[in-house]
C-alpha cells in the first residue's frame, strides 16, 4: 500500500493530482452543456483552433494563453457567424474553419525557430508545469467552473429552448457567446495538463457518461465531475506506475467509465434496458 501512495512524497506528482482535478471539474461542467446542446465537435474545433494563437503570441512576445484564448474564441465566433449568414450546416462550418487554423498553426510552427515543443502543446505536459502555471490554472479554473455555475440555469435554457429564453428576456446571443468564450478559456486552462487533443476528451466523455445515469441537470453536473476527477486521480497515479503517458491513461481511463456506464448505467444502460 505504501507503494501505490509513493507519489505522494514529489511535489510534482502533488501539482499534478491538484492541477488535474481542477481541470477535470472544469470540463466536466462544461462537457453537460456541450453534451446537450450537441455542441461536443464545438470542443475539438477550438482545442485545435488554438494553435496558431499559440505560435502568434511567442512572436510577438506574448503569454501564449493570451494567443491562444484569442485564436480559440476567434474559432468559435466565426463558426458563429458563418452558420447564421450562409446555408452551410453548424458541423461543416466547424470543421473547415478548425482544419484551416490548425494547419495555419502548423505551417506557423515549422516556420518558427523556438525551442517550443509541439508534443507538450499536442498532448500537454502535466508532470512538468511550473508553480506559476500551477496557480494561472487554479485562478483560472476557478473563475470558469463559478461563472458556468452561477449562471447554470440561464445556458441550460439557451440549449434546451432558445425561444423560452428570448420570451424570458434572457440575452440568448450573448448567453451563447459567452458559454463559448468559457469553453475557450477552458481549453487554454488546460493546455499544460492534457493537451489540445487529448482536451477534446475532458470535454466530451464526462457529459456523456453523467447523461446515461440522469435525466436531473444538477445530478448530472454531479455525477460527470466525479467521474472526471477519479479518471484523473486515478489516471495519475496507474502512469507514475507504468511509466506512461499522464494524459493519456487519464482519457483510457474515462474511457472505461464510459463503456461501463454504457453498459451498466441503472438509467440508460444497454444491459439494464435489456433486462426490461
Amino acid at each position: 500500500m505504501n507503494a501505490f501512495f509513493e507519489p505522494f512524497q514529489f511535489a510534482f506528482m502533488r501539482d499534478a493530482l491538484i492541477v488535474g482535478s481542477v481541470v477535470a471539474a472544469m470540463c466536466a461542467v462544461l462537457s453537460c452543456f456541450l453534451v446537450l446542446k450537441g455542441w461536443s465537435l464545438m470542443g475539438d474545433a477550438v482545442s485545435h483552433a488554438v494553435l496558431p494563437g499559440i505560435v502568434l503570441a511567442y512572436l510577438v512576445g506574448l503569454p501564449l494563453a493570451i494567443g491562444a484564448f484569442a485564436a480559440g474564441l476567434l474559432c468559435a465566433v466565426s463558426t458563429g457567424f458563418i452558420k447564421q449568414n450562409s446555408r452551410i450546416k453548424e458541423d461543416t462550418v466547424m470543421g473547415v474553419v478548425f482544419t484551416g487554423l490548425f494547419a495555419f498553426g502548423l505551417v506557423l510552427f515549422s516556420r518558427t525557430r523556438s525551442d517550443m515543443h509541439l508534443d507538450h502543446i499536442l498532448v500537454g505536459n502535466i508532470l512538468g508545469i511550473t508553480r506559476s502555471q500551477v496557480w494561472q490554472t487554479l485562478v483560472l479554473g476557478t473563475v470558469v467552473l463559478g461563472v458556468t455555475l452561477a449562471l447554470r440555469r440561464d445556458l441550460l435554457l439557451i440549449c434546451f429552448d432558445p425561444g423560452q429564453a428570448r420570451v424570458m428576456a434572457l440575452p440568448d446571443r450573448l448567453l451563447n457567446y459567452l458559454l463559448l468564450g468559457l469553453l475557450s478559456l477552458s481549453i487554454v486552462v488546460s493546455l499544460q495538463a492534457v493537451g489540445i487533443i487529448l482536451v477534446v476528451a475532458m470535454l466530451v466523455t464526462p457529459g456523456s457518461i453523467a447523461h446515461l445515469w440522469t435525466d436531473r441537470f444538477d445530478r448530472m453536473l454531479l455525477i460527470a465531475v466525479l467521474a472526471a476527477a477519479f479518471s484523473t486521480i486515478a489516471g495519475v497515479f496507474i502512469s507514475y506506475h507504468i511509466d506512461a503517458s499522464t494524459a493519456a491513461c487519464i482519457v483510457l481511463i474515462q474511457a472505461l467509465v464510459f463503456a461501463l456506464s454504457l453498459w451498466f448505467a441503472p438509467k440508460y444502460g444497454i444491459f439494464p434496458r435489456g433486462n426490461h
